[in-house]
């Protein structure tokens, strides 16, 4: 193998202060003076976050000799030329505490650390391959700290420390590096195989995690999804990344690995019985994660396809990317059997519910939402709802009208599934074959979906994707057996607004378009006082409304800034209730060959053939 021609040494030099030393070497510069760059955001994390923030020491070194380094915008330095013959060396310091799964965070307990946060690039050297050296802390409080990453160890250096994870790593280019976090501390560590493909599990943080339960069910939904693509899988191994907190959720997607934040009471513990609501989250975002594995890291977006790190990558696809892979996250749990047929009823709902209590969806489509989620989706405030639509919950429902509208006019011919990988198969990089695939364009799915059904989708996709018009999902679920409601919902009237409580003080977050309140001037932001004279608090504004009828006149005094108002308000009607789906045509063919998934991908997961009972249970498991 050709020698790696750039170095980064990366150690938490001072843990009790959140503090990184990274150092960077490369053996061939720019003789005109190397310029290093820190992203600007990291894949999969669509806003601009600005790494090079927390850099609070940077300097520059040849043959031991100091270099001069000069800063020449937010986010890249400038090495004075050195002799040709000379390796330069970047060392700098990164501050470390964003305890999320997109940047970095250390402390006495733990170091965690995606590479676009600290690993410089050398600006021209991206391509060149990489060694990255992950040296432990100083001290015999970390001497039992050791190492989870998926990155491929370069040596078979033995000792302790290449033991317990730390020593060199390879990647092949700068891209590969830094889409494999890294882990350092005390953890709990469990492994199983998928599909013959060696998979880990690291659980930073204190639990009571059942391991046996968490390893056996995430090998089910990662044994369907590599059998749903088709086998072999992507990855040569593996890593689940897990942190529990108190109170905490998040997951971004790597090549063969995922960073996952989770509140401990998420996790699975030994005698739980069934799949309690807060497990069924946390299982339903490492599938969300682990399908990222095919739909965006491998099938990626045109604009996706050598992005550039350093701003803002614009596509108008983030609806198929995160909104499908958002409707299989909970499929592959219905169809591995973790979860049941009602269950995942219940799941679609309140997606729908979700969409549709924002009017944001009559103003934004999921093409232009995912287009500004640079701007307006990653950048919430409190008129986000008003002006947002959700390309991840609109998304997900995009795919579920698009999967009936393909089985129902194909009577089962063509689905959703089929247009997944034939995507894979056209649009994948499949490593195991060297193919770089071929970035989707805008308008790919559609024509691929039309070529694969012989259906004109084109009014499916203006209205679906490109338009605002509620899709009409009770017509599409009936031909299914399915029946799409809404319940009664509550006969107190309403304001029209969203509010957040702090101790005995009631906040508007959100006044809504078109609402009551917005018409009588009530901002966000403003501090409820009272309800024609009678004090208002969290738990007194229910008990006032439900006493008027909707179209009374009531007066609403409030805070605005220091400044106490009154607003006359005419109250609206009463916010509709949620939504059900319910099965009531028994023994409908086309539900059960839907909810099973094709037959093809059956007879590969070895599946015992029976068709989904009628009292609504999940499918057997895969095998």
């Amino acid at each position: 193998m050709k020698p790696a021609q750039i170095v980064y040494r990366i150690r938490p030099s001072r843990p009790e202060a959140h503090l990184f030393e990274v150092r960077c070497t490369l053996a061939t510069v720019d003789p005109a003076g190397q310029r290093f760059a820190l992203p600007a955001w990291i894949p999969g994390s669509y806003l601009i976050r600005d790494f090079a923030r927390h850099v609070v020491a940077i300097r520059a070194e040849a043959a031991g000799k100091p270099v001069a380094l000069a800063k020449i915008d937010k986010h890249t330095w400038q090495a004075a030329p050195v002799n040709k013959t000379a390796s330069l060396t970047v060392i700098c310091e990164v501050y470390a505490w964003d305890l999320s799964v997109r940047g970095a965070h250390l402390d006495q307990t733990h170091a965690f650390f995606n590479g676009s946060s600290v690993f410089l690039r050398p600006l021209g050297g991206e391509r060149l391959p990489c060694l990255v050296d992950l040296q432990p802390p100083l001290g015999d409080r970390y001497r039992d700290w050791r190492v989870a990453t998926a990155l491929v160890p370069a040596s078979d250096v033995k000792g302790s420390a290449r033991a317990r994870g730390f020593g060199l790593y390879r990647a092949a280019n700068y891209d590969e590096m830094i889409d494999h976090p890294v882990e350092m501390g005390r953890f709990a560590l469990a492994s199983f195989s998928a599909c013959g493909v060696p998979h880990r599990v690291a659980i930073s943080g204190r639990h009571d995690c059942d391991l046996d339960r968490l390893t056996a069910d995430l090998k089910r939904i990662c044994e369907y999804q590599i059998r749903f693509f088709g086998e072999p899988a992507p990855m040569p191994n593996y890593l689940f990344l897990v942190t529990a907190v108190g109170d905490g959720y998040g997951g971004l997607e790597h090549r063969a690995s995922s960073a996952l934040l989770c509140a401990r009471d998420d996790l699975p513990y030994a005698g739980m019985k069934g799949t309690p609501e807060r497990y069924r989250t946390f299982l339903g975002l490492c599938s969300h994660e682990y399908f990222h594995s095919w739909n965006v890291k491998r099938i990626k977006p045109a604009a996706f396809t050598g992005c550039d790190l350093g701003s803002e990558n614009y596509t108008t696809l983030l609806w198929a990317f995160e909104g499908f892979t958002s409707y299989y996250d909970d499929l592959t749990l219905l169809r591995c059997g973790t979860i049941t047929v009602d269950d995942w009823l219940g799941l679609i709902a309140a997606t729908i519910d979700r969409v549709d209590r924002d009017p944001g969806r009559q103003r934004q489509s999921v093409a232009e939402s995912s287009f500004d989620a640079w701007t307006k989706y990653y950048r919430p405030d409190e008129n986000t709802p008003n002006e947002v639509v959700s390309y991840y919950a609109k998304g997900s429902l995009v795919a579920l009208a698009l999967d009936l509208t393909l089985r129902a006019a194909t009577n089962g011919r063509c689905s959703l599934d089929q247009l997944m990988r034939a995507l894979w198969q056209r649009h994948g990089e499949h490593e195991r074959e060297r193919h770089p695939g071929i970035g989707v364009g805008d308008d790919d799915i559609r024509l691929l979906a039309e070529e694969l059904s012989g259906l004109d989708l084109t009014s499916f996709f203006a209205e679906a994707v490109h338009g605002t018009a509620e899709l009409p999902l009770a017509r599409l679920l009936k031909p299914f057996g399915i029946r799409l409601r809404r319940e009664k919902g509550s006969a107190t009237p309403s304001l029209g607004v969203k509010t957040s409580a702090s101790g005995d003080e009631l906040k508007l977050a959100t006044v809504y378009q078109g609402s009551p309140a917005q018409a009588a001037g009530l901002s966000a932001g403003d501090l409820l006082i009272a309800i024609d004279g009678l004090r208002l608090t969290p738990s007194t504004l229910e008990r006032l409304l439900c006493r008027r009828q909707a179209g009374t006149l009531v007066t609403v005094h409030a805070f605005r800034r220091d400044e106490l108002m009154a607003f006359s308000v005419r109250l609206g009607p009463p916010t509709a209730g949620k939504h059900r789906l319910r099965i009531k045509q028994q023994g409908n063919a086309l539900r059960k060959a839907w909810l099973r998934g094709q037959p093809a991908v059956l007879d590969e997961l070895g599946d015992d053939r029976r068709l989904l009972d009628d009292d609504r249970r999940a499918p057997s498991a895969c095998r």
